[in-house]
C-alpha cells in the first residue's frame, strides 16, 4: 500500500512570494483565507456541466447561458446561440455611470462560424432574390427577429436605429391581429438569431483594393477597378526547400502529410484516413529557396510537372497562367508525383536560405483579384528577398525595460505591407514553422497584426522539428485547417442599437475603417471581440441590441452574409448587472486586451493592470451589492459575487500565460501564444488559461466506457491545478489545448504502469512516447476514450509529453501549468487572493485608489 501523501511542488520556474509592505499584512490575512475554501473554478465547471450537458438552452433574453466549457444544446429563439456570441453581462447597465460603478468591462465575443452540436439545427440559408435581404435605409442593419412591423406590413422599424424602412413589393406580407406577418413561421430571418443571407448582387461582391503607388509584385495586367466576382476557394501551398528543411525532414513530412490529406493514407495507428481537401477547390504548389519555383500541374503536363524558376525576388511575377491552379483529382498523377519527388529532388542542395517574403508575394500575385488561402511551410529565418531579416539579437537584456515592447514589433515594414495587401485582396495566410533556430515570429506572423494575424490565418509552431515526434501533430493541424468551416474575402461589421457604440476591436483582422474589419479568411475556430461604450442612457424597459454581420464568400463560391443578432435586457440596478454577468466573456476580453497592449506597454505594467481590474470588479460588487455588510467585516471577509467566483484565479492565469509571464521566455514563444490568444474562441481561451487536470489512477470502473444500455459515456470530473491535490503514486493528465502532458509519480504501482503504458518499471517508461499504446486493459480503454473525446471536441491532436516525477527536465512544462501554485515568476492563488483582499480593504477603509502605487501593491510582480 502507498501512503496517500501529497507531493512537494514539482520543479518550476521561480515564483513570487507575498512580499514587500504587504508581508506584515499577510500574517493576519492568510489565516483568514482557508486554502480548501478558496473559490474553485472546477466546482463551477463541474456543476454547470451537470446542469447543462445534454440539455437544451433556450436563447430568449432573461436567461444566463451555460459556461463555455459545457457541452450544451442551444435552441435559437431569435437570439444567437452563446456558441456564436457571448457578452460580459447579459443585463447591460443602463448608463455609463452604472457601468463605471460596476466596473465590469462591457464586451462581446463573436464566433460567427462556430461548430454546432450535431443535435442542433443547422444555420438556415435565406435567399431573398435579386433584391437581396431587407436592410435598414438608415444604418444598413439587416432584418432580424427583433424588428417591428408598421403601416400594415409595408414598413418595418429597425431595432438598431428605430428608422422605418419601406418594404419592397416582393417581400410584402399582410399582418395578423398581433401585428406579426402571416408568413412569420416560414421566415427563418424573422425567427432565428443566426442566419445566412444569399446575396447575388454585384454590390455585395468584394471591392477591389485601393490603388497603391507601388505594387509589391509585377503584373502585365493593370489593377482591376471592378468588384471581384465570387469563385471557389483556391489554395497555394508554399514549401521551403532549403538545406534546413531537408536536414530536419520538415519538407518530407509536409509533402507526405499533404499527399495523405489530398488522396487518403494510413495514419500512425494503422487506420486509413479519408481525403480531406475541399471538393471544388483548386491548389497550386510553389517551392522556394533563394529563388521561386512554379509548377505546371495541368493534365497536359502528362506524368511530370513542368517547373519554371523565377530568380528575381525584388520584382516577383507569375510566369504561367494555365496549369498553376488545378483540381487535385483531375491532376492526381502530376500532383502526387511532385509531392513524392520534392524531398528527393533537393537532397543535394547547399542553399541554406529561403525567401519567405518572395513566396508570399508570389502567392499574393497568383491569387490577386479572386482571394484564397496561402499555406506556407518555413524552416529558416528569411534572410533574403523582400523583408529579409538578420538573426535576432539576444533579447534577455530587454526584459523590464521600455524597449521590451520591441520584441512584439516587426523589424521590417515589408511584412506589414504584405499582410495588408493580402487582407485587402481577400487572401488568408497560414504558416507552419518548423525551425531549429529562432525564426523571428515577431516579424512574420504575430499578434502585432502581421501576415497571418492580419489576414485571419493561423500560425503553427514546431520548434526543433522532429518527424518522429511532430509529424502526426502537423498532420492533425493541417487536416483541421482544411476541413473546418472556412470562408474568405470577408468584411465584418458590428452594429449596436441607439445608446451604444463600439470603441475597440480585438482579434486577427485588418481594420479597413473605423467600423469595417477586413479578414482574408475566417474559420470556425476564430473569434472577434468588441468593447462597448454608452453614448447615452438606455431605457431599462427596452432591450439593447447587437448585430454582427459578416459578408463572405463560401468555399464553393457563393457570396453570403451571416448575421448574428442579440437582444439584451437593460438593468438599472448593479445587482442585476452582476447577477447576469458572464465570467467567461470577461476573462476572454481581459486576455485579449492584455495581448493587444504588448506592443505599447511593459509586461509588468500589464500584469499590474490585470490585478487592478480584477480588484475593481470585486470592489464594484462590494460597494454596490454587499453594502449591508458591516465595515468591520470588510477586513476579514473577501466578498466575491457568484458569477465571478473564479475571476481571481483566471486573472492570475492570464499573468502566468507565456506572453505575459515573468522570467526569460523567447520572443518567438511569446509572440506565437499571444497571436493564438487573440483569436481563440471563449472555450479554448478558458481551457488554455486553466488547463484541465485529471487523475487517471482514480477512474471509476464505469467511467469513460460505453453504457451497455444506452451506449453513452460519462467522463470523469476534473481536479484543481495545484500540486497540493496530487499524490506520488498517481498518474495525471493535464491539457491546455496546445499541449497534453502525462505526469507519472515516483511511487506509481507497476500494475498501473502495465495497464496504461505496457511497462512495469518507471525507468523503462519512454519519455519520448508520442501516443498511448493500444492495450487490452480497462484503464487503457478508458484513457483512450477520454483522449478521443477531447480530440473530437477540438478537431485536432495536441502535442503530447510524458514526464516522470523528478526524472525528466520537461516536468517544468507540467509544473508551469499548475496555475494555482507559486510559479511562472508569479505568486500562488492563495497569495493572489490576499493581494486582492488587501487592495479592496485599502480602498474601503482608507479611501486609497486601486492603482495606488507601490505602497499598495508592495511590488508583488
Amino acid at each position: 500500500m502507498h501512503a496517500n501523501r501529497h507531493i512537494p511542488q514539482p520543479p518550476h520556474s521561480a515564483g513570487e512570494p507575498y512580499k514587500g509592505t504587504l508581508a506584515a499584512s499577510s500574517l493576519w490575512l492568510r489565516p483568514r483565507i482557508d486554502a480548501s475554501q478558496m473559490p474553485s473554478p472546477i466546482d463551477m465547471i463541474e456543476s454547470d456541466k451537470e446542469k447543462w450537458e445534454g440539455n437544451s438552452f433556450m436563447t430568449l433574453p432573461g436567461n444566463s447561458p451555460p459556461l463555455s466549457t459545457s457541452d450544451f444544446i442551444a435552441f435559437d429563439q431569435g437570439n444567437s446561440s452563446p456558441k456564436h456570441v457571448r457578452v460580459s453581462t447579459w443585463n447591460l447597465p443602463s448608463s455609463s455611470h452604472l457601468a463605471k460603478e460596476c466596473d465590469i468591462p462591457l464586451a462581446a465575443v463573436f464566433q460567427p462560424f462556430a461548430d454546432l452540436d450535431p443535435r442542433e439545427e443547422s444555420i438556415p440559408v435565406v435567399d431573398c432574390g435579386d433584391s437581396g435581404p431587407p436592410r435598414c435605409e438608415e444604418c444598413r442593419g439587416y432584418i432580424n427577429p427583433w424588428c417591428a412591423w408598421t403601416a400594415g406590413g409595408w414598413k418595418w422599424k429597425c431595432n438598431l436605429c428605430d428608422h422605418d424602412t419601406q418594404v419592397l413589393p416582393d417581400y410584402f406580407c399582410n399582418l395578423d391581429a398581433n401585428l406579426m406577418r402571416i408568413d412569420h413561421p416560414n421566415r427563418p430571418e424573422l425567427n432565428k438569431g443566426t442566419v445566412d443571407f444569399v446575396v447575388s448582387g454585384k454590390e455585395y461582391w468584394a471591392p477591389p483594393p485601393l490603388p497603391r503607388m507601388n505594387s509589391s509584385y509585377f503584373s502585365i495586367d493593370p489593377p482591376s477597378s471592378q468588384a471581384r466576382e465570387p469563385r471557389s476557394l483556391n489554395y497555394l501551398f508554399a514549401f521551403d526547400v532549403s538545406l534546413e528543411a531537408i536536414r530536419t525532414g520538415f519538407l518530407k513530412s509536409a509533402c507526405d502529410v499533404l499527399r495523405d490529406l489530398l488522396y487518403g493514407g494510413t495514419s500512425l495507428d494503422g487506420n486509413q484516413s479519408e481525403p480531406s481537401f475541399p471538393q471544388g477547390s483548386q491548389l497550386a504548389i510553389l517551392t522556394y529557396d533563394t529563388s521561386l519555383h512554379f509548377y505546371d500541374l495541368s493534365v497536359s503536363a502528362q506524368l511530370a510537372s513542368f517547373m519554371i524558376v523565377v530568380s528575381d525576388l525584388e520584382e516577383v511575377f507569375i510566369p504561367l497562367r494555365e496549369g498553376l491552379f488545378v483540381d487535385p483529382w483531375k491532376s492526381r498523377t502530376v500532383v502526387e508525383g511532385l509531392l513524392k519527388a520534392l524531398p528527393e529532388r533537393h537532397l543535394d542542395t547547399i542553399i541554406d536560405n529561403a525567401a519567405l517574403g518572395g513566396a508570399l508575394l508570389a502567392g499574393l500575385a497568383s491569387l490577386a483579384g479572386r482571394g484564397g488561402h496561402i499555406i506556407a511551410f518555413q524552416s529558416v529565418l528569411p534572410a533574403i528577398g523582400p523583408g529579409a531579416l538578420e538573426p535576432p539579437r539576444d533579447q534577455t537584456s530587454l526584459y523590464g525595460t521600455d524597449k521590451e515592447r520591441t520584441m512584439f514589433l516587426p523589424r521590417h515594414q515589408t511584412w506589414r505591407d504584405i499582410a495588408e495587401e493580402c487582407s485587402e485582396e481577400g487572401i488568408g495566410v497560414s504558416m507552419f514553422l518548423g525551425m531549429s533556430k529562432p525564426i523571428d515570429i515577431g516579424s512574420i506572423g504575430t499578434c502585432t497584426g502581421i501576415v497571418s494575424a492580419t489576414t485571419g490565418g493561423e500560425l503553427f509552431f514546431h520548434p526543433r522539428f522532429n518527424p518522429a515526434r511532430d509529424q502526426h501533430v502537423l498532420a492533425s493541424q493541417l487536416r483541421r485547417l482544411l476541413t473546418r468551416t472556412t470562408v474568405y474575402n470577408c468584411l465584418l461589421r458590428v452594429r449596436c442599437s441607439n445608446g451604444l457604440r463600439i470603441s475597440n476591436y480585438y482579434g486577427n483582422f485588418h481594420e479597413r475603417s473605423v467600423s469595417d474589419l477586413g479578414i482574408g479568411i475566417l474559420d470556425s475556430d476564430k473569434a472577434i471581440s468588441v468593447q462597448i461604450e454608452h453614448s447615452r442612457k438606455l431605457d431599462a424597459r427596452e432591450y439593447a441590441f447587437l448585430q454582427c454581420a459578416v459578408l463572405h464568400t463560401t468555399p464553393d463560391g457563393q457570396r453570403r452574409v451571416r448575421t448574428c443578432n442579440l437582444a439584451l435586457q437593460v438593468a438599472d440596478l448593479a445587482a442585476n448587472v452582476f447577477r447576469y454577468a458572464d465570467m467567461d466573456a470577461v476573462v476572454c476580453h481581459l486576455a485579449r486586451e492584455s495581448m493587444s497592449k504588448l506592443t505599447s506597454r511593459r509586461m509588468a505594467h500589464i500584469r499590474e493592470e490585470l490585478t487592478d481590474k480584477c480588484s475593481s470588479i470585486l470592489l464594484g460588487y462590494r460597494r454596490n451589492c454587499a453594502a449591508a455588510t458591516a465595515v468591520s467585516q470588510a477586513t476579514s471577509q473577501l466578498i466575491i459575487p457568484e458569477a465571478f467566483r473564479a475571476l481571481p484565479v483566471y486573472t492570475l492565469a492570464i499573468t502566468k500565460c507565456k506572453p505575459l509571464k515573468g522570467r526569460n521566455v523567447s520572443a518567438d514563444v511569446r509572440n506565437y501564444h499571444a497571436q493564438k490568444i487573440l483569436s481563440m474562441s471563449v472555450r479554448a481561451t478558458m481551457q488554455h488559461l486553466y488547463p484541465r487536470l485529471l487523475a487517471l489512477h482514480d477512474l471509476a470502473d464505469d467511467t469513460a466506457l460505453p453504457d451497455p444500455a444506452t451506449g453513452q459515456m460519462s467522463f470523469p470530473s476534473l481536479m484543481r491545478d495545484s500540486h497540493t491535490y496530487m499524490e506520488a503514486h498517481g498518474v495525471y493528465l493535464i491539457d491546455n489545448e496546445d499541449l497534453m502532458i502525462f505526469w507519472v509519480g515516483s511511487s506509481v504501482s507497476p500494475q498501473l504502469l502495465l495497464d496504461l503504458f505496457g511497462v512495469d518499471d518507471l525507468p523503462a517508461l519512454d519519455p519520448n512516447t508520442i501516443q498511448l499504446p493500444v492495450l487490452h486493459t480497462r484503464l487503457s480503454a478508458q484513457v483512450r476514450n477520454i483522449l478521443t473525446h477531447r480530440y473530437a471536441q477540438r478537431g485536432r491532436t495536441p502535442k503530447m509529453l510524458l514526464v516522470r516525477q523528478n526524472m525528466d527536465g520537461t516536468e517544468i512544462e507540467f509544473s508551469d501549468m499548475l496555475v494555482e501554485d507559486q510559479n511562472n515568476a508569479a505568486m500562488s492563488y492563495l497569495d493572489f487572493l490576499c493581494l486582492i483582499h488587501k487592495q479592496i480593504n485599502a480602498v474601503l477603509l482608507n479611501g486609497e485608489s486601486l492603482s495606488g502605487g507601490p505602497s499598495l501593491r508592495g511590488s508583488p510582480w
